[in-house]
């Protein structure tokens, strides 16, 4: 009987423990989606992409979230982010800029998760994030190209043939579509992404600490 006991006990005290677990992990991607959503509204332009395409620092917390707890917890991060995004700022692409924002972020923090779940040194940390922003840019490039602008086309009126203009006017080598997002959408991800993972380098384990004490 006292066996019984002690062994109900400790099944309580797990389910209570993971229980606990989940909190505090549902706690931490609420807080850090927040975070990354306050980022997203302050943004910089970058002097070879057209003005609507601005640099902002929002995958940061995002990117820790996923060293911290993996990369499903960085794709639930960068999905509230979205999602408070949109009920403060709304849409005018018809929920498709949204989705493309999704693609492209986790196309930098899941891979970057994933690589450094398996071994959590420096040096798979920077094999991740290099990984990352590859892949960034790449998805970056095909969103653009075949969702993104065409969307933001259908939405304002415009001519796809209207934003290699706008890309011709900074990058004359730029005159079509597929250059457009070679020579302009593709550097801008990589300069976005070797930026998010740089200050990521320098801030995680100071914040990753306080994810793990609280």
């Amino acid at each position: 009987m006292k066996q019984a006991a002690v062994n109900t006990n400790r099944r309580t005290g797990r389910r209570r423990t993971e229980t606990a677990g989940r909190t505090r992990t549902m706690v931490q991607i609420a807080m850090l989606a927040a975070v990354a959503a306050v980022l997203m509204l302050w943004e910089f332009p970058l002097p070879f992409a057209p003005s609507f395409y601005e640099l902002d620092f929002s995958e940061v917390p995002v990117l820790i979230g996923s060293f911290a707890m993996g990369p499903f917890a960085g794709f639930c991060i960068e999905l509230v982010k979205v999602l408070i995004n949109l009920v403060i700022n709304g849409t005018d692409t018809m929920f498709v800029g949204e989705l493309a924002n999704l693609l492209i972020g986790c196309a930098l923090v899941v891979p970057a998760g994933l690589i450094y779940r398996k071994h959590k040194t420096r040096r798979h940390a920077l094999i991740g994030m290099l990984a990352g922003v590859v892949c960034m840019a790449t998805v970056g490039a095909a969103v653009n190209a075949f969702m993104l602008l065409p969307a933001y086309g259908a939405a304002f009126g415009m001519e796809t043939s209207a934003f290699v203009a706008l890309g011709q006017a900074i990058i004359p080598a730029v005159d079509s579509l597929f250059k457009f997002c070679l020579l302009i959408v593709a550097p801008f991800n990589l300069v976005k992404g070797l930026a998010v993972s740089v200050i990521t380098l320098l801030l995680y384990k100071h914040i990753s600490r306080l994810l793990k004490s609280r």
